[in-house]
């Protein structure tokens, strides 16, 4: 007989001692993670180098968004559609799970934050009281982060904090931390130098019930990189404190500077003999100057006012030395040049960026796909099949144009390498999943009204008893 044990109120030495040592890593990743998000969101501090701009001015903020397109650029391409799964079979299952949770919606946020900080994370929970469906939820790494088996690929631990306090009645100051580990979830609180167990979720899958999206991974980087780089950050900077050095010299140089020569000192005095101010004398639009002693009239000119297109020049080589770092057209950047480009030349500029959307798919399809088989795992209490495999439909990221891909698409079926009803031929053409599951649905209808046609033919010949009766029997 087996004896029934009470759940923990507290975390043992052992999920202690993992909490502490994620915690750490975690507090130690937040810096950097918080660098790259004032880049995105443009707020970055911008370094002076202490030449150019003056004390006066140093309070004076420029921002150039150019990291935000490096994500936003790459991100727009990245359109998950629908889960499927790749035997054809029903996929309603899998449509519920992502239904309930978001999931489409869910994901561009996802993709966002693992084209910004190089990672995200996905958890899968047990499903509520009041719904059937696991709960999938995308994590920002700022909360959460990992413990990663590089030699079995499989996340050992995880941990994720939060100040959620108001669904578990704490105070606004208190941090929910949630321990993820292969036999249980653990939400708990840290109170009178120790932890208090809000809850624990003892799903039994074996495994840690969380997936890394990771960007840009290396056998040695399994953790991923964003895609502000360094060499990003500092061509930033660079053209920022350009465009600061347009303001100042707009501040001091924008005016042209004018000079009087052989005037007398009663040209700088009003009516009254006071001197005027120096801005009185610059606005003045008719200098009406005496002649001196000898006759002669006062020299006025003034010098060449600041011509910013030296500036503007610097910042358009950024744009382009930006552009390449970022495998983006320039004119993404604000660089244009006299001569429009062709339509050729826009679609060739844009190879290298649908290229690394295409690798960005096949990277965050297995973490989707994985997300997914938990799902099923939590809410069936057993393994999927692993003979079934889950596939993710994702919108083209070349986006050519309708017209293209539904040539592209008639081609093939009349070369005869698709038959012409064929859901491939409609997902060549550009249909997204609800469309080609509307086309479905009509394609029935239709095939139901021809039957009932010809029945209503084969009725007719009936009744009337004509010779044409053999004929329509055998056309059926």
């Amino acid at each position: 007989m087996t004896t029934p044990t009470l759940p923990r109120l507290s975390l043992s030495d052992d999920e202690q001692r993992v909490a502490a040592r994620l915690r750490s890593e975690l507090l130690a990743c937040r810096p950097h993670l918080e660098l790259l998000d004032a880049y995105h969101n443009g707020n970055q501090l911008i370094r002076d180098l202490g030449i150019s701009i003056p004390p006066q001015l140093k309070g004076l903020h420029t921002v150039i968004g150019w990291p935000a397109i490096a994500v936003d650029a790459l991100e727009s391409r990245l359109d998950l559609e629908a889960f499927r799964w790749a035997d054809s079979a029903d996929a309603s299952e899998l449509e519920a799970i992502a239904e309930a949770n978001d999931l489409f919606d869910e994901a561009s946020l996802a993709h966002t934050d693992a084209l910004t900080y190089g990672r995200e994370y996905v958890t899968v929970g047990s499903p509520d009281e009041d719904t059937e469906q696991p709960i999938i939820t995308y994590e920002s790494p700022l909360d959460m982060t990992l413990d990663w088996d590089a030699r079995r690929r499989v996340v050992r631990s995880a941990l994720r904090e939060s100040t959620d306090c108001d669904a578990w009645g704490l105070g606004p100051d208190e941090r929910i931390t949630t321990l993820y580990l292969p036999d249980q979830t653990i939400t708990a609180v840290q109170a009178g130098g120790g932890w208090e167990v809000l809850d624990r979720d003892e799903h039994g899958l074996n495994m840690v019930p969380v997936v890394r999206l990771a960007n840009r991974q290396r056998t040695g980087d399994r953790r991923g990189r964003s895609e502000i780089t360094t060499e990003v950050m500092s061509i930033t900077d660079a053209a920022c404190r350009r465009l600061m050095g347009i303001e100042v010299a707009a501040e001091f140089f924008g005016a042209p500077a004018r000079y009087i020569l052989g005037a007398s000192e009663s040209a700088f005095q009003d009516a009254e003999g006071n001197t005027k101010s120096a801005w009185e004398t610059y606005i003045g639009r008719v200098l009406a100057l005496e002649r001196d002693e000898d006759g002669n009239v006062p020299t006025v000119g003034q010098f060449v006012a600041h011509d910013p297109s030296g500036q503007t020049a610097i910042i358009d080589l950024y744009a382009r030395i930006m552009a390449a770092q970022l495998g983006v057209p320039p004119h993404f950047l604000g660089y244009t040049s006299d001569n429009p480009a062709s339509a050729d030349a826009i679609r060739s500029s844009q190879d290298m960026l649908v290229k690394k959307a295409e690798r960005r798919i096949r990277r965050f399809s297995v973490g989707h796909r994985a997300s997914m088989r938990l799902a099923l795992w939590m809410r069936d209490g057993e393994a999927p099949d692993p003979a079934r495999r889950i596939e993710c439909v994702w919108r083209n990221p070349a986006t050519p144009t309708i017209a293209a891909q539904t040539d592209a698409a008639v081609k093939m079926v009349q070369a005869g390498l698709l038959p012409p009803d064929s859901e491939v031929a409609l997902e060549m053409a550009g249909l997204t999943e609800d469309q080609r599951r509307r086309v479905a649905v009509e394609r029935r209808r239709a095939r139901g009204a021809q039957t009932l046609d010809r029945l209503l033919q084969v009725a007719d010949g009936l009744d009337g008893g004509g010779p044409e009766v053999a004929g329509v029997d055998s056309g059926l």
